[in-house]
């Protein structure tokens, strides 16, 4: 037989651990909780009838390699959310670790692209010039979900650097670069 174990006795069981339900009262834990799994950063753009729009997002995921698909979630309180929902053709750049300026220009600011090299991508999304990674995508579906949406991406084409740079990492609130561990034999 089996021993059940209540979820707080089990945490209790974890030095320093907090045990909460995920309520409205506890949305700053939970969103810590959310942030002790570090990430990578992007930026992703779209063009509108005013103009391009971007905004910084770690809510990246690849998907798929057949076919090549790609999913990002913007926040619904975004003033940028429904350009992005509207959008047809969307750009996701990972940013290299130097990109910490463009990372917080873009988490505050999606319509001024004067700061920064861009020009038109191939499907007319604008394209930010030395990311490590694009990936020019048509609009494949989009999903509501609680405060997000779930925008999925099909991969239209690809530009990689292969020249080894490190991406920008965000991990507990904080922007930084990956450090490899080293394993004793």
């Amino acid at each position: 037989m089996r021993n059940q174990i209540s979820a707080s006795t089990a945490v209790a069981n974890v030095s320093g651990a907090h045990s909460f339900e995920p309520t409205l009262d506890h949305t700053r834990a939970l969103r810590d909780a959310f942030g002790c799994f570090g990430t990578g950063v992007t930026i992703v753009c779209a063009q509108t009838p005013d103009g391009p729009v971007g905004m910084t997002a770690n809510s990246f995921s690849a998907i798929s390699l057949d076919p090549p698909l790609v999913l990002w979630a913007p926040s619904s309180s975004s003033k940028r959310h429904a350009a992005f929902v509207a959008a047809q053709h969307f750009c996701v750049h990972i940013l290299a670790a130097e990109q910490l300026k463009m990372a917080k220009h873009f988490a505050s600011n999606g319509t001024d692209f004067d700061t920064f090299d861009w020009h038109e991508g191939p499907f007319g999304a604008p394209t930010l010039k030395g990311c490590l990674t694009e990936f020019h995508c048509d609009t494949d579906a989009i999903h509501p979900a609680g405060d997000h949406s779930l925008i999925l991406g099909r991969v239209r084409h690809v530009v990689h650097d292969t020249s080894g740079g490190n991406g920008l990492l965000f991990d507990q609130g904080r922007f930084g670069q990956f450090t490899p561990a080293v394993v004793a034999d």
